[in-house]
């Protein structure tokens, strides 16, 4: 496969274009990270356990790549990459209390 195939087939992974058994579309979670330095790092996926081990290794987000290392502090499932994307926003939009709130129910 070229270069610009793995390129594709990764951004359709992560777009969710890619379906899963039986023609049914990829589930996708939200998920928060707990940083090194204490910091909390939200994100949506459809591979959580992949998008994690990117994290780790310094290929994920500049974010965690400058307070790492990291550990899964959180994650929902939710029905669609369009939940996912909004449910990223409101989470990004609570305060650190209620974050921490959620981590702990």
């Amino acid at each position: 496969m070229l270069a610009h195939e793995m390129s594709a087939l990764n951004f359709e992974k992560r777009c969710g274009k890619i379906r899963g058994k039986e023609g049914d579309s990829m589930s996708w979670s939200v998920y928060i990270l707990r940083c090194g330095d204490g910091s909390l790092y939200t994100g949506c996926t459809t591979d959580v356990e992949r998008r994690l081990k990117e994290h780790q290794s310094g290929k994920g987000a500049k974010y965690t790549r400058s307070h790492g290392p990291v550990s899964l502090a959180y994650q929902e499932e939710v029905e669609d990459r369009s939940a996912a994307l909004r449910r990223e926003a409101a989470i990004k939009k609570l305060s650190r209390a209620e974050k921490e709130k959620m981590l702990f129910n």
